[in-house]
């Protein structure tokens, strides 16, 4: 009998995931584990299926026993610069199948320095299988294999808003985003800026999202810009930028974050400075929602590549938008995607993956193809596909094409 656990399953990204994971009916138990035990029996209410338990924990007690009991974790549990290396390493003591969608540079470099142990422990643990990354690194690898001869550039634009419910871990993300370094490969070399300075300003400019209008994006410290340089050696750049709308908002979190470092007496009494930022934040969001008139949630991933083909320049250009979705199932349903594949033992290797060093592409977005009908989630139309990619081909004469994978 295959069991999947499920952490921080009663919050938005880990209720889509379990969705994902229950329309696949690859797993026989399934374990939702929360700390608010109110939300997580309300869920499992909601769903009504007799393979849903209920299991309430504690992210900063050990976890070691009760992943034991699973044969797959999925770590929804954030913020992932707190929380993603310590549940990655207790998986691998337990010795259990891990998927995670960690979006933290710094977590993320912290995991995968847990390869070895990974191996010893003959365990298999996929790192940051989210929307960014996770499904924007699965498109970049798509186009190296199967578009160029030659990839050369990558840029990754994000944008999400007007989601019912923001949690703190998410907000905590954003200013982690906006208080540290943010790694930039541009010219083959990498370059530190920062999201509220000069040298993070270089790199904002607007980009049209499909489904959500057109914004400016933001440096952020997502940990492609680390990872696919890695696997495809032949890439001279690698950006990642992102933004939350309604813009006002945005930049409400932006200025809070800047007059909170600007009055800052003690660096070490950061982590209840944020606290104080989080609340700050949170309470002012259903105003500027109401004040903006957004009554409903949208998202859009968009990957920009650039490289050669029979010795000319090419552009493709990928969009995976909804009109009806936020980030809670641009992140929740590749994390589910990932788990049952890796349910497959044929699947998996030891040691500890970036997305595009162990997923197929294809087999990811034909899982995705069939299981997101049985979300009754709207994703934007797909260039002539069934799957939920629109991809666009600018040719070296600037001819521009719609086409299908």
């Amino acid at each position: 009998m295959k069991k999947i656990l499920v952490l921080g399953g009663a919050g938005g990204i880990g209720q889509v995931a379990t969705k994902t994971v229950i329309a696949s009916d690859t797993f026989e138990a399934i374990t939702i584990a929360d700390l608010n035990l109110e939300t997580l029996e309300q869920f499992r209410a909601e769903l009504n299926n007799p393979k849903i338990s209920a299991l309430q924990i504690d992210a900063n007690e050990s976890l070691v026993s009760t992943i034991a009991d699973f044969d797959i974790v999925v770590n929804c549990i954030g913020p992932f610069y707190k929380y993603g290396p310590k549940i990655l390493q207790e998986a691998i003591e337990a010795g259990v199948t891990y998927v995670d969608v960690c979006d933290d540079l710094d977590a993320t470099e912290k995991q995968l320095s847990f390869n070895q142990m990974a191996v010893d422990n003959g365990v298999c643990a996929v790192i940051g299988l989210g929307n960014s990354p996770g499904l924007a690194n699965l498109l970049v690898k798509y186009a190296a294999d199967n578009l160029y001869d030659e990839i050369k550039e990558v840029d990754i634009m994000h944008i999400h808003g007007g989601e019912s419910f923001e949690g703190g871990a998410v907000i905590k993300h954003r200013i982690h985003a906006m208080v540290n370094d943010v790694p930039v490969f541009d010219q083959s070399q990498f370059k530190m800026v920062r999201l509220l300075e000069s040298s993070g300003q270089e790199y904002v400019e607007n980009c049209e999202f499909k489904d959500v209008g057109i914004y400016p994006v933001f440096p952020y410290p997502h940990p492609e810009t680390i990872t696919l340089p890695k696997e495809f050696p032949s890439l001279v750049k690698v950006t990642n930028r992102g933004v939350v709308f309604p813009f006002e908002y945005f930049e409400f979190t932006m200025e809070t974050v800047r007059q909170g470092l600007a009055n800052m007496s003690d660096p070490t009494q950061m982590d209840k400075d944020i606290d104080d930022w989080t609340n700050s934040i949170l309470s002012s969001r259903a105003g500027f929602l109401k004040d903006h008139n957004v009554t409903t949630p949208k998202g859009c991933l968009k990957v920009v590549t650039k490289g050669e083909k029979k010795g000319q320049n090419y552009q493709y250009i990928f969009s995976v938008s909804s009109d009806s979705e936020g980030a809670g199932a641009g992140t929740g349903i590749p994390a589910g995607i990932g788990a049952v594949l890796l349910s497959e033992q044929n699947a998996r290797k030891h040691g500890v993956f970036a997305p595009e060093s162990i997923i197929d592409p294809m087999t990811a977005l034909e899982l995705a193809g069939n299981i997101i009908p049985k979300l009754n989630i709207s994703v934007g139309s797909s260039s002539g596909s069934s799957l939920p990619v629109n991809i666009t081909e600018i040719s070296p004469d600037g001819t521009v094409t719609d086409i299908a994978l």
